[in-house]
């Protein structure tokens, strides 16, 4: 019986052992060791009594140590991936409302860009990258948008009236209640794009030219005919 106990407590103290220097080697936090166990050096313990029922603690101590860094690594990986996406939203550019009436915003990177109810009457957009960008209430009166791309753009009850739209990618676009009198739309592709009967009609009587980047006709894009 006692050989039996004796082989118990010396494999309980191999695994205490084992399992001390694996949190070390690791670079684990130092773990509480359970009561009635002393530390003497590197990997060596003294148990100073029979302390096989300390064994479940034990175990549970070192499996919520592994549970708590599993939680940490997790939390990191969690931050890096919306890291990206929330730095791209803090650098959105966002004009609602702004008073930029004949700025100058040429070959410029402006995806997903808001400008929703500003003045930007007289305002230079000539060849910039406006895709996915928020329009809506703007004011484009005699702006330059040649060249510009605007596909997939919310352009609803905008004023685009003596606008420069020429070779103009405006491509599944929604331009609802939108303004074009008098708008240069020459090559200007208007393919699949949301735009009020009305003035389709009236686009139709001027439209000619094709999109130097897509080949489609402006007369095609509009459904004349």
């Amino acid at each position: 019986m006692s050989s039996e106990t004796g082989d118990g407590e010396s494999a309980y103290r191999q695994n205490i052992r084992l399992a001390i220097l694996r949190n070390r080697k690791l670079g684990y936090p130092k773990l509480p060791l359970p009561h009635g166990i002393v530390l003497l050096g590197w990997g060596k313990i003294k148990i100073l009594q029979n302390l096989p029922k300390f064994a479940p603690m034990f175990s549970l101590l070192l499996s919520g140590w592994r549970r708590w860094l599993q939680i940490l690594v997790l939390a990191i990986a969690l931050v890096l991936l919306w890291a990206p996406s929330v730095l791209a939203q803090a650098n959105t550019v966002n004009y609602t409302y702004g008073d930029l009436a004949r700025s100058d915003f040429s070959h410029q990177d402006l995806n997903k860009a808001v400008f929703a109810a500003a003045d930007l009457r007289e305002s230079n957009f000539e060849g910039s990258d406006l895709t996915f960008s928020i329009l809506t209430d703007a004011v484009f009166l005699h702006a330059n948008l040649r060249g510009a791309n605007l596909s997939g753009s919310l352009v609803d009850r905008v004023t685009l009236d003596f606008a420069d739209l020429r070779d103009t990618i405006f491509t599944e676009a929604i331009a609802t209640r939108t303004r074009f009198y008098d708008t240069d739309i020459t090559g200007a592709d208007f393919s699949d794009a949301v735009i009020d009967a009305y003035q389709v009609k009236l686009m139709c009587e001027r439209a000619e030219g094709v999109n130097p980047v897509t080949g489609v006709a402006t007369r095609d894009s509009l459904g004349c005919r």
